[in-house]
């Protein structure tokens, strides 16, 4: 009877000793979200509610487990079954903690500075500090799952004794690897580019959407994800709209024939922007910046807060303008001339003069 009840109170027990003290701790992290609607911290500590039971249960077995007396014969392996569940399950623990710690510091930081570039900036240093955390977690515990093998802990004095040609192999064999490692805690603490920051990277137009350590996704226009290196932000030119603040000046441009009337356009150019909710009211303009045989080349200079918006004002002025002038001025949009030539009074078609180049050498 004995050898069925001891069993039975100690694994009982261990459940229901982690369950009271994981409501326990629920509990009063509610109680504290409740009181201090301001700081996040303890919603997101809730989270770590199943690797805080997991760990704790596995705590508690294992400690108690040779009172048990289960699977004698086995007795080792079952131990080092539960270490290596205590230590996944803490790493998992440690992980849910830090993430928790570093959202609810971003939130409050989002929540007293209304720069949205100074946000963005901040976001994006505390995801890669999040992930690098993460990563050195996730070695430590795998370093430390391997230790609890005996043929790892003999090995361990050879590892050490390699560990130079080692270091020299594996620097080779992920140069690339680490190169973009380094390039992205360049990024995140150069302030290069930022989360949410509007990128031009090889003629691609689009808002940066995650910035991990190897890579960085951008969202086009178009709804289309661009993947690529973090070393290209480090290694390559590329245009960031959003860098020194989010206000752009943008230009349409019109090919239009010489005798377009440019001061009535630019009286209906300031007429649409007035109507426009997209215009800052910064400043506009429209000027002749060049001329050829045929057309005429007028820029309209307009303004806006970001770059969706210096899109929308763009669009509006292009589509009206043209409009205004196909209804109210035809006469000025750009021709082809298809027709023949008109004859002389005296019957003939106008010669062409051409010019010959004057001849050299005998002859």
């Amino acid at each position: 009877m004995e050898n069925v009840l001891r069993p039975l109170i100690v694994i009982g027990g261990s459940v229901v000793l982690t369950v009271v003290v994981g409501w326990l701790v629920d509990f009063a992290l509610r109680r504290a979200d409740e009181r201090h609607h301001e700081t996040p911290l303890w919603g997101l500590l809730r989270r770590c509610r199943v690797p805080f039971h997991l760990v704790l249960w596995t705590a508690l077995v294992r400690g108690s487990y040779g009172q048990a007396e289960i699977a004698k014969d086995n007795t080792a392996a079952v131990e080092r079954g539960l270490s290596l569940i205590l230590i996944g399950s803490t790493a998992w623990l440690v992980v849910r903690i830090a993430a928790a710690i570093v959202e609810s510091s971003y939130a409050r930081y989002a929540a007293v500075h209304r720069d949205p570039a100074r946000v963005r900036r901040v976001r994006t240093q505390v995801t890669l500090i999040q992930r690098v955390v993460s990563a050195i977690v996730g070695v430590v515990a795998v370093a430390a799952m391997l230790l609890t093998f005996p043929a790892m802990q003999a090995a361990g004095t050879s590892l050490l004794a390699s560990a130079g040609i080692l270091g020299i192999v594996a620097g080779v064999a992920a140069q690339s690897t680490l190169g973009n490692l380094f390039a992205g805690l360049q990024i995140a603490f150069g302030d290069m580019v930022r989360i949410g920051d509007t990128v031009v990277v090889d003629g691609e137009w689009g808002t940066v959407e995650e910035i991990t350590l190897t890579f960085l996704a951008v969202r086009t226009w178009d709804e289309r994800r661009i993947t690529m290196p973090v070393s290209y932000f480090t290694s390559k030119p590329f245009e960031n709209w959003s860098r020194g603040g989010a206000q752009m000046t943008g230009t349409v441009f019109f090919h239009l024939d010489h005798s377009a009337p440019v001061h009535q356009m630019r009286d209906k150019l300031r007429d649409i922007l007035r109507d426009c909710a997209a215009w800052d009211g910064r400043d506009w303009g429209l000027a002749v910046t060049d001329t050829t045989p045929s057309t005429l080349q007028v820029r309209a200079l307009v303004t806006a807060k970001d770059a969706d918006d210096i899109w929308t004002v763009r669009v509006t002025v292009r589509e009206q303008l043209i409009q205004w002038l196909t209804e109210h001025h035809p006469y000025a949009l750009p021709k082809i001339t298809t027709t023949l030539a008109q004859p002389t009074p005296n019957g003939h078609r106008p010669l062409h003069l051409t010019s010959k180049a004057p001849r050299t050498g005998r002859g």
